[in-house]
Order: C-alpha cells, then sequence, then structure tokens
C-alpha cells in the first residue's frame, strides 16, 4: 500500500502540493513513483514559467517511461529542487520531502478546494 500524507492535497494524475506551505511545495506522490519504479531524469520547470492547474509542467523518467508531471495549482514556479539533477532517485526514496519537484507562488488558493484530500485520494489509489 502506497503512503499518503493526510496534509497534502493531490491531483487525480498523482500530484501533491502542500496547501500550508509558501510557496506551495510540488512533487509525485508515493504511489506515482512505485508505479513508475527507478527515477532517472527528472526534467524541472524554468523558475519564472507561469502555469495553469493542470498543464503539464516537467517530465519525469524512469528505467519503464517518461511522464509528464502536472501543475497541481496556477501560480509562478519560484524554486526547483536542483538536488534532484544529481539525484533524481530522491523522488523513489522521499517522495514526500527530499523528492519534492518544484515550489509555485499559488495565484488562487481556492484551487486547493478542486484537490483530493488524502482520504480521497487513497480512494483513487484503491
Amino acid at each position: 500500500m502506497s503512503a499518503v500524507a493526510d496534509n497534502l492535497r493531490y491531483r487525480d494524475s498523482h500530484e501533491w502540493c502542500d496547501p500550508s506551505s509558501d510557496p506551495v511545495i510540488c512533487g509525485i506522490s508515493d504511489h506515482a513513483q512505485h508505479e513508475l519504479t527507478d527515477v532517472v531524469f527528472v526534467e524541472l520547470p524554468k523558475v519564472g514559467r507561469v502555469v495553469s492547474a493542470g498543464e503539464a509542467i516537467c517530465t519525469i523518467e524512469s528505467v519503464k517511461a517518461a511522464n509528464d508531471v502536472y501543475a497541481p495549482i496556477s501560480g509562478e514556479v519560484v524554486e526547483v529542487n536542483e538536488a534532484l539533477f544529481n539525484d533524481p532517485g530522491l523522488v523513489n526514496r522521499d517522495p514526500y520531502l527530499a523528492g519534492w519537484m518544484f515550489k509555485i507562488k499559488a495565484f488562487d488558493p481556492a484551487e486547493f478546494d478542486k484537490l483530493l484530500a488524502a482520504d480521497a485520494y487513497r480512494t483513487h489509489i484503491a
């Protein structure tokens, strides 16, 4: 069973964000990293990029496939996790802490309400 952090919000496409952080920390869920298996490369977004919720924001590659990662909320990318350039496996080992991917300055906090709470995400992946 994949770990689901209770304090986060989730997209049905398996991205998470922390609504209590400012800027908003984002990444992919434990379930998603299990499905991908060994992550070998993460193409992170450029700082300063403005994205809409649901827009493809970056790409993650594993030994199995390459997948798009979608912005959970609309806003401006203000930071990326540069540690992933040298150690993309952080996404596998610690998807909710050390393996975060990018931070977004949210345009509309009401968008968090459109994301799945932990219990709803657990149901989604069951």
